[in-house]
């Protein structure tokens, strides 16, 4: 698995979990959607995306 295929899958993960969290927890959870959201936009930006920074250091090839 490469590190974007991987990170998509993170990022698709966390919004729905936090979509689910906010209709059935707490709608504050939806803020943890927005911040997700946020990174993937400022990553289309900036190229720059913290989480493949992590996956890069624990061994996802790229």
């Amino acid at each position: 698995m490469t590190v974007e295929r991987a990170l998509r899958l993170i990022a698709g993960s966390f919004i729905l979990l936090s979509v689910l969290l906010g209709m059935y927890v707490h709608p504050a959870f939806y803020w943890f959607t927005a911040f997700v959201g946020l990174n993937l936009l400022q990553s289309g930006f900036t190229n720059w995306c913290p989480m493949m920074a992590v996956l890069r250091a624990l061994g996802v090839k790229g």
